[in-house]
């Protein structure tokens, strides 16, 4: 998907609810045409059908313009990301089009990165083909950036991905809940395995980071000014460009077997096996 330009035009509806933020685009392949972002607070399902209404007529697309639909699955807030999740698969039914679920720590790295190192979507391209592969070996002129959504309890959700200005991150960790004292500890130990030709130029905490910044500034020592930690409520547009990644190569999801990506247990379903 390194050559956008030379796709067939492709309009793609994009959204996430996975945190207190309602983020919804309309794409034009990995061109933006409208965008809305609510704080709703997680009371996604007062909003949601609404907001999409209004970015569809805000770029001037009906649904029946529409190529594909692409979700934000989690992980995040459990109700949030159900009512996607829905959402989606009942608009792709209905009008007959491919879905694809994407991670929204992968966009919510990217819009924190973007924002925090002050770069515009339209100067962001895919990888070449040939880069986007996790070969283990990262290099000085990368930044690496983690996704947080707080999940409770001194726990995160969260990943890790690692970027070069102008292009698009790589996944270098899987999505999954963490204690983020024990993650901080992992990704110390991971930089000082490195060679100075290997380690990161920065590292970029992005996203709710409020609750875990004095676990995220024990790393202040090895980084020093090198180290950010930047609070970040996902937008539109950076779910719809990762969207349009996605899409744009071909990925597609089972209208039928889509799911939320919760990693781990609800609470209430934990509660109830302990009692069980």
């Amino acid at each position: 998907m390194n050559n956008h330009e030379q796709q067939p035009l492709q309009r793609l509806l994009a959204f996430d609810t996975s945190t207190s933020s309602l983020a919804v685009a309309v794409m034009e392949n990995d061109r933006l045409l409208a965008q809305v972002n609510i704080l709703a607070e997680r009371n996604h399902s007062a909003f949601l059908v609404t907001a999409i209404q209004d970015c569809l007529d805000a770029a001037g697309v009906s649904r029946r313009d529409l190529d594909g639909i692409a979700v934000g699955v989690g992980p995040g807030s459990y109700t949030g990301i159900r009512i996607a999740v829905t959402t989606a698969k009942t608009l792709a039914w209905a009008l007959q089009l491919p879905v694809i679920g994407l991670s929204s720590l992968e966009s919510t790295a990217l819009g924190g990165w973007a924002n925090g190192t002050k770069q515009d979507a339209t100067s962001i391209k895919p990888l070449p083909v040939e880069s986007n592969v996790d070969d283990g070996v990262t290099h000085s002129d990368e930044d690496w950036i983690i996704p947080l959504v707080d999940a409770r309890r001194g726990q995160v959700y969260t990943a890790l991905f690692a970027a070069k200005e102008g292009n698009l991150p790589r996944r270098l960790e899987k999505d999954a809940v963490r204690l983020m004292d024990v993650w901080c500890q992992e990704l110390a130990a991971r930089i000082m395995a490195l060679t100075p030709e290997q380690r990161p130029s920065t590292v970029w905490f992005v996203g709710e980071t409020a609750q875990h910044e004095a676990a995220a500034e024990e790393l202040r020592n090895l980084l020093g000014e090198s180290l950010h930690i930047m609070s970040y409520e996902l937008e539109g547009i950076w779910v719809g460009l990762c969207g349009a990644d996605h899409f744009l190569t071909g990925e597609r999801a089972d209208v039928h077997s889509l799911e939320p990506n919760y990693t781990q247990l609800a609470e209430a379903e934990a509660v109830r096996l302990r009692n069980a």
